[in-house]
Parts: structure tokens; C-alpha cells; sequence
């Protein structure tokens, strides 16, 4: 069974959702749900669960629901998380505010591929991100099912990558802006962390490709398999890494929404990877999310 056919076969048979397929890869839009009543229903959460499992993204409008109902929902699959350096809300440990207006930098942080904080020994499982303010035009965000992008690889190259394990750093992302004190007392406190390059699922057994913007380097490359000579591992590792990155941008594994007031989305962030695009400075784009603490990769 391909990790396509098993992500379709997750979905409840007797669903009470009005559930919308966006593509033929990835991504649901559920129309007539109540966030609200699924945060307070055990019944509907497992409903809402298994179509994320099926979809990896699923969508929602018109969502006028509380801070505290967006961070019970997102407590539903777990524990949340805080972030070393954006923070959380005040009032709501957990629920990062992502303020994007004329007073904030224009940092490109979200605007490449990435699973959100593989520089944690345990990336987050997912996210429920709810959109406050959206920009008249623009500042659309894309998905991207990592399984069937790890499905879809030349056999030779899995292969290649079998076994492979990465570096994803804080340090080099985050921490690049930072004066070089900050910047080092940031990776003391989050070392790089070392994932498989590609994962296994936890709860589908889907395979995984698991590399992204955070990734730096492959660290067991250089092998007796793999270099014959110093060109086989610089610069051809890192040229591996880049087209193992490259995936995340091909359309066919894509789905792009467009954001609007109180518009959510629900995404599993151990088999997508993400993409914020920002073209639409200097109108603002205010984002609240709850990241749910996740298991480390295997």
C-alpha cells in the first residue's frame, strides 16, 4: 500500500463533516464546523483527527472563536509549546502571536520550506494556526505532503538516503540576526538537533522525506558507499541535501490557501512542510498559533 492510499483509507467512513478536497495531494476544507463544539466534544475531535490524518491540512472559515477555544483545541492532541524567541501570549501560555505590520522586521523566516522547529530533539507534532488580520491581496500559505514526496523519489536515491541522519539548527536560522554572544547562549540552550533524513510516521507508518530550511548538513555521509574521493562528499552531500530540499517546491505535492479573518488551519508538521509567502508588505498580516509538542523522529 503507497502512503497515498493509506492516507485516503484513514478517513472515517460515516463522517458527520461536510469535508472538501482542495487537491489531489494534500489539503481538506471542512465547512459547517464549529471549532468551538469540536474543543468540547470528544466524539468530533476524533472525527476532526482522522481527517487530518488523511489530509495532513485540513481548512476552516469564519472561525469567530475565543483565544481559550483555540488553545483548548490545540491541547486536545497535546501539549503545547512555547518558542525561544517570538514568545507567547501573555494570557495564553502556548498560542504565538506571528505580528507581521510596519512596526515588525521584515525577517524571511517563514517564507521557505520548513517543518516548524526541527531544531527541537521533538518537533511539533502540528499547529492550529488562525488567521486575525489578513492582507487585502497576498501573503498566502502553502503546504506540502512530504510523503509523497519521499514516495515519488527515484528508487536509486532512496536508496542513497537510506539510513542518512541531518543536522537541523536554530542557531542558523533564528540565531543568524543575533549579535554572536546571543546567537551562541541560543544554540547552548538548543544544540542542533540529529533526525533521519527520512522519518516514519507514527500513527499512519507512512515514510517520510524529513529535511527542510532548518536542515544544514547530512552527518553520516561520508561513507565507504558513498565518496571515492573529497568530491564525492564536498560538494556532492551537500548537492544530495539541496535536491532533498527541492522536493518541498513542486507543485503537485502543493495546496495554497488564501487567508481571511478568522479563516484556520490544522496541519500535521511530521509529514508537511510549509510555506508563508510574504508579497504583501507593507499591509499587515497578524497570525496566531498553538504548537502541539511532538515525538522525537525515527
Amino acid at each position: 500500500m503507497t502512503a497515498t492510499t493509506a492516507a485516503v483509507d484513514s478517513r472515517p467512513a460515516d463522517s458527520t463533516m461536510n469535508v472538501e478536497r482542495l487537491t489531489c495531494s494534500i489539503g481538506a476544507e471542512l465547512h459547517d464546523v464549529d471549532l468551538a463544539e469540536v474543543a468540547a466534544s470528544d466524539e468530533l475531535f476524533a472525527e476532526l483527527k482522522a481527517h487530518l490524518l488523511a489530509h495532513k491540512v485540513l481548512f476552516f472559515r469564519n472561525q469567530n472563536i475565543s483565544r481559550a477555544d483555540h488553545v483548548k483545541l490545540a491541547r486536545r492532541f497535546g501539549e503545547l509549546e512555547d518558542h525561544p524567541v517570538l514568545g507567547c501570549h501573555p494570557e495564553h501560555p502556548g498560542l504565538v502571536q506571528i505580528y507581521k505590520d510596519l512596526d515588525s522586521p521584515r525577517e524571511a523566516y517563514e517564507n521557505a520550506y520548513h517543518c516548524d522547529a526541527t531544531w527541537r530533539v521533538n518537533p511539533p507534532m502540528g499547529s492550529v494556526l488562525r488567521c486575525i488580520e489578513a492582507p487585502e491581496v497576498g501573503g498566502d500559505t502553502m503546504w506540502v505532503n512530504m510523503a509523497l514526496a519521499y514516495e515519488r523519489l527515484p528508487e536509486r536515491v532512496k536508496e542513497q538516503i537510506e539510513g542518512l541522519t541531518a543536522r537541523h539548527s536554530i542557531e542558523a536560522s533564528f540565531g543568524a540576526r543575533l549579535p554572536i554572544e546571543k546567537r551562541h547562549a541560543l544554540k547552548e540552550q538548543y544544540p542542533d538537533a540529529e533526525h533521519p533524513v527520512v522519518r516514519t510516521h507514527p500513527e499512519t507508518g507512512e515514510k517520510i522525506l524529513f529535511v527542510n530550511s532548518f536542515t544544514t548538513h547530512l552527518t553520516n555521509f561520508h561513507n565507504d558507499d558513498n565518496v571515492r574521493c573529497g568530491i564525492d562528499y564536498a560538494p556532492g552531500a551537500g548537492e544530495l541535501l539541496r535536491y532533498l530540499q527541492s522536493q518541498a517546491s513542486i507543485p503537485e505535492y502543493q495546496v495554497r490557501w488564501r487567508w481571511t479573518e478568522n479563516s484556520i488551519a490544522i496541519w500535521d508538521n511530521r509529514s508537511t512542510q510549509h510555506y508563508a509567502v510574504q508579497d504583501y508588505w507593507p499591509a499587515v498580516r497578524k497570525m496566531e498559533r498553538a504548537g502541539i509538542i511532538g515525538d522525537r523522529p525515527y
